[in-house]
């Protein structure tokens, strides 16, 4: 064209985008390349053998503290001893059958379903006030809102106008941020043995640092990239063990096959108030859930189409409905398996299915599942810690592919102190919060991801007008 032409701002990145000037979590990425510049040594679509399929699933469960959510939740609705077990392994179970779906057959990412936290004060509230029944009819409903907001298309829609790299890259610093004092806690915990505790946990964040170490000058060394947390989770257990902070002996007394059964605890109740409570809290769930599959887009490059976020979603909902039916936990997407992923390098959706075949095959044999939770806790929180670093520089890398103008910061400085006040508000000032508003604010990384998009909606663009020559 030979004319000259007024361009804005918006326009020019509209231009960048079509061009390759600016990535997108949304575009496709066939070399497997993530955003980052990291590149995966297996893809997400490759294949590998089943050995190394099993070896891989299994390093990937035992770096998630799966039994942690479903033994809180236990006790607080009041089951004890065999009916606590079981719940435990029902929960486990219906993780295996969520991860396979999602990752099988619905969004088709390398992601593992898990128990989510951000609904565990509502559930122990409503099981021990209402009952068990009650619990798990309050959870039925707002899975199936999630499914029909996948069939719908609803979420993908919101994903879309809100979430674009800059906030994507957002969110995965906010989720690493907010898991670093779970983790640090957890290395420090004061149960038992203090410096025993701090030993293991140390210990296994050490053995892993200096395998990524390793590995940043053996690149191409497949066998140290899908050992690595296994050796960090032997390493911190052998240490927990010598300083007597690690007891196996209660794999001894435990079953080896308990068949699964749905509604166990008995028939669902639907209470209208606790169902609503639920359906929001859904809400919150997919949208912290919502970071996960970013942080996954990330680091695998694989494309997070309108298409896929629609079929995760109705996998999340899925997912969620199962959970219900076997032992009332919600499933999302474990962040941690991202971290693993950015350590193994090996983002084969195989590892991942076989990582739920191993979960389904724990929950009907119980002195499997005994095993997974008698490594001490600060030893999986080692690994956590580590998962934690690379989620937040992985965060930091995305967000700089934006340029930082007075906008940009204004974001990222908001949601993240958001997401931290909200870590360290003490109890009491939770507790005396409307109910919705402390569940809400019981998840940092929901609060600083709904205050990130809220900003990014609502706060303009600042539209520069140039005179740009155009010659054609």
């Amino acid at each position: 064209m030979e004319d000259k032409k007024i361009v804005t701002e918006t326009d020019m990145m509209r231009a960048e985008s079509v061009s390759g000037g600016t990535s997108s979590p949304c575009d496709e990425n066939i070399s497997g390349k993530s955003a980052n510049g990291s590149q995966l040594i297996v893809g997400v679509n490759e294949k590998i053998s089943c050995g190394k399929a099993a070896f891989l699933g299994m390093q990937h469960v035992l770096s998630m503290d799966l039994y942690i959510m479903p033994l809180i939740l236990g006790a607080a609705i009041g089951l004890i001893g065999g009916e606590l077990s079981f719940f435990l392994q029902m929960s486990f179970f219906a993780c295996g059958i969520a991860t396979i779906l999602q990752a099988g057959f619905f969004m088709k990412y390398p992601i593992i379903q898990g128990p989510s936290y951000v609904p565990l004060g509502a559930l122990c509230t409503i099981g021990a006030t209402m009952g068990v029944s009650a619990m798990i009819g309050s959870l039925i409903p707002g899975a199936i809102m999630i499914i029909l907001l996948g069939i719908f298309k609803g979420f993908s829609k919101f994903v879309k106008k809100a979430i674009p790299p800059f906030i994507g890259g957002i969110i995965i610093l906010i989720v690493g941020i907010s898991l670093t004092p779970t983790a640090a806690k957890g290395i420090a915990s004061s149960d038992g043995n203090l410096s025993a505790n701090v030993a293991s946990g140390l210990t296994a964040a050490g053995v892993l640092i200096v395998c990524m170490i390793l590995q940043y000058k053996l690149k191409h060394n497949r066998i140290l990239h899908m050992v690595s947390v296994i050796l960090a989770l032997v390493a911190g257990t052998v240490v927990a063990a010598a300083l007597g902070a690690a007891d196996f002996s209660s794999v001894h007394d435990a079953a080896w096959f308990k068949l699964p059964e749905f509604f166990h605890f008995g028939l669902p109740k639907f209470e209208i108030k606790s169902c609503i409570l639920m359906m929001f809290i859904y809400l919150i769930v997919l949208l912290d859930t919502t970071g996960t599959w970013v942080t996954i887009s990330a680091i695998t490059g694989e494309d997070l189409s309108d298409k896929r976020i629609d079929r995760a979603t109705i996998g999340e909902g899925v997912g969620c409905l199962v959970g219900s039916l076997f032992g009332g936990t919600p499933m999302t997407g474990y962040s941690s398996n991202a971290g693993v992923l950015a350590i193994t390098k090996v983002g084969s959706r195989m590892a991942i299915i076989a990582g739920g075949m191993i979960l389904m095959v724990l929950g009907v044999c119980p002195k499997l599942m005994t095993i997974i939770s008698c490594i001490p806790t600060p030893v999986v929180n080692g690994v956590f810690a580590v998962v934690c670093i690379l989620l937040i520089s992985n965060g930091i890398k995305i967000i700089q592919s934006e340029p930082l103008d007075e906008r940009s910061s204004l974001i990222v400085g908001i949601s993240v102190v958001a997401a931290v006040a909200t870590i360290v508000i003490p109890s009491d000032v939770m507790n005396a919060m409307p109910q919705f508003l402390n569940y809400f604010m019981s998840s940092g990384t929901a609060v600083g991801a709904t205050i990130a998009v809220v900003l990014q909606l609502c706060l303009p663009r600042k539209k520069k007008t140039m005179k740009v020559a155009l010659e054609g």
